[in-house]
């Protein structure tokens, strides 16, 4: 029996958990795929069907390294590509230049319409804080560090591992733990993966917070997907920040731990 009374560190996806930018994700998704399918069309490629931003985006590119998104949405319309190499340009017809066209309009986006914050997920984080909780961001994103700090967030969290440091390590994207596992490595206290609670919106998120083995994944539920994040994973699923306080999440992390 542990004597722990609850997570001794947390690691937090950005986008659609700290940060609500999954619409601007969404959005740049949708002008990459239809732009592309449509030019595929005209000549002579399956008919025009759009990029849909709601239940595509979820099922194929959430959560996902960029290149592992546009490779995902391809391969559900039966539809291949070169891979290409990172160093393509965004007008290479390749997987890596349809990814890369993608990260360049999520930005010029991102410019355009800001970047909106969840306050209560910034207050869990400033709580789980003051009890000497570490927190750190793991984020499939390359934008995550300067999302973090034009939100003014950046201060708040004592690791950030993105979709730049998974490319210089060469980590596996989600639902493979490593982008969790690595954030958490580095946080201060050598906290074991049981140790600790992963938090995030998207079912591949949840499925790696699980294979990870991590004491407690907790769900946000952005999109009414309870029970699909429940199946991949979560161990408890909310729908605002503003049920969970550090005591309660205390709870629930002896209660998932008893559990497993």
């Amino acid at each position: 029996m542990t004597t722990m009374k609850g997570p001794l560190a947390a690691v937090f996806d950005l986008d659609g958990v700290i940060t609500l930018t999954a619409r601007v994700h969404a959005a740049a998704w949708k002008e990459l795929f239809d732009s592309y399918l449509h030019t595929r069309a005209e000549h002579g490629g399956p008919p025009f069907r759009p990029f849909d931003a709601a239940q595509d985006y979820r099922a194929f590119v959430d959560g996902k390294p960029r290149y592992d998104g546009v490779r995902s949405f391809l391969e559900s319309r039966n539809l291949h590509l070169p891979e290409g190499s990172p160093a393509d340009g965004p007008e290479h017809e390749t997987v890596c230049g349809l990814g890369n066209r993608k990260d360049r309009l999520f930005v010029e986006m991102v410019h355009r319409m800001g970047v909106d914050v969840d306050q209560a997920a910034v207050r869990l984080v400033r709580d789980l804080r003051n009890c000497g909780i570490p927190c750190g961001v793991a984020s499939s994103s390359r934008n995550a560090v300067p999302i973090l700090e034009r939100a003014g967030l950046r201060s708040l969290f004592e690791a950030v591992v993105d979709g730049i440091v998974s490319d210089e390590l060469k980590l596996k994207g989600k639902p493979d733990p490593a982008i969790f596992l690595t954030c958490l490595d580095r946080l201060p206290g050598g906290v074991a993966p049981a140790n600790a609670m992963v938090v995030e919106d998207a079912l591949s998120g949840v499925a790696a917070g699980r294979r990870g083995h991590f004491g407690l994944v907790l769900g946000i539920d952005r999109h009414g997907m309870a029970d699909e994040l429940i199946h991949h994973g979560a161990d408890r699923v909310v729908v605002d920040f503003g049920e969970v306080t550090v005591t309660e999440l205390a709870e629930h992390f002896r209660s998932a731990r008893r559990v497993a």
